[in-house]
């Protein structure tokens, strides 16, 4: 996510621009181009559910990038200007390159980027998508010693090979990266100190994610929850920072600078401090289903309307789909009395 930073996206010459019930404009679309992923995160894809049995999607079920292409197509003339590929692990898909060049492409679109492990990021990978118009890079680091990471992972990958990817990604000039780490008490918030102190000064920016009830198999409990408070205090005590001002509307992380000059750092509070009033995000999974919340029971099938090559009507349920939204679960998840399985995080990305 060079640092390119983030700038807000405002779509101003388009006079086809949505918003939802709670007057929410749509600018942001996330793709997850697979189910398939290398790790098996205790938090996202544990081995419990995701066996070696499991069974994955077939290539035939996924959506082909020309109908990816025509999805962020329409999202581009509803407001979209922002694309984020995600996964599973999305350079699982050898031929990525192709959809990032084409994607950059559509009119409209100003910012690529791809959430990643990074453990699968080549040094000709990295340039390739960086030549094709890949813009930032979003990386998972969930600790900074191996037996930590080993532990969250669960496939016995250690931290050279994501600190490889994310030097790979500077060498093809990606002129910064962000390093996301979800923290969960009693699993890895002992590293949070840990991974500041190793990112300080480096140039790339770490965020801490706070632990999120998403999909139904990572046996989430509020107890597990390290709030953003916490983790900032924890960090404040060793190298003191200051709170920095959103660099847009709706930017999901809290800022916070180093006060000795040594960077920045980001805290994303779903849970303690939601954020659902300025959300601007879409979900596109990787069978084509859009999902209007990251939190959802289920989403709007779009693979009829694909297939059908009728781009009008395509454009009309897209239209309607935002235009009917409604979500705020991270506002009200202490209002809801009856749990309903909700789609996994693996399965239509972060």
């Amino acid at each position: 996510m060079s640092h390119d930073v983030d700038t807000d996206p405002k779509n101003t010459s388009d006079e086809h621009n949505v918003v939802d019930k709670l007057h929410r404009p749509l600018r942001d679309l996330r793709v997850s181009v697979t189910d398939r992923c290398n790790f098996r995160c205790v938090y996202c894809m544990p081995k419990s559910v995701f066996s070696k049995e499991y069974k994955f999607l077939p290539r035939s079920e996924l959506l082909s990038f020309e109908e990816i292409t025509r999805v962020v197509k329409t999202a581009a003339q509803f407001g979209v200007t922002k694309i984020r590929l995600t996964g599973g692990e999305p350079l699982i898909r050898n031929d990525l390159e192709q959809l990032v060049e084409w994607i950059a492409n559509v009119d409209g679109i100003k910012d690529i980027s791809l959430t990643t492990n990074a453990s699968l990021l080549t040094k000709k990978r990295a340039v390739s998508l960086r030549s094709a118009g890949l813009q930032r890079l979003n990386v998972s680091l969930d600790a900074i010693d191996d037996e930590t990471f080993k532990r969250v992972n669960d496939v016995d990958i250690g931290v050279q090979d994501v600190l490889d990817g994310i030097e790979h990604a500077t060498l093809a000039g990606f002129k910064s990266t962000k390093v996301n780490m979800v923290v969960k008490k009693g699993l890895n918030d002992h590293s949070i100190l840990p991974m500041a102190k190793f990112f300080h000064g480096t140039g790339q920016i770490l965020r801490f994610i706070e632990f999120m009830d998403v999909g139904s198999t990572n046996a989430w409990d509020l107890s597990h929850v390290v709030t953003s408070q916490e983790i900032a205090d924890r960090i404040n005590a060793e190298l003191p920072i200051q709170p920095a001002e959103a660099n847009y509307r709706g930017e999901v992380a809290k800022r916070w600078q180093y006060v000795d000059g040594g960077g920045e750092i980001g805290i994303i509070t779903s849970v303690s401090e939601p954020f659902c009033g300025d959300c601007s995000r879409a979900r596109l999974s990787a069978t084509g289903s859009v999902y209007t919340c990251l939190f959802a029971t289920s989403g709007h099938d779009l693979r009829p309307l694909l297939r059908s090559q009728d781009d009008a009507a395509l454009a009309r349920e897209f239209k309607r789909i935002w235009s009917s939204r409604e979500d705020r679960y991270s506002e009200t998840r202490t209002q809801v009395s009856v749990i309903r399985p909700k789609v996994e995080m693996s399965f239509i990305g972060g």
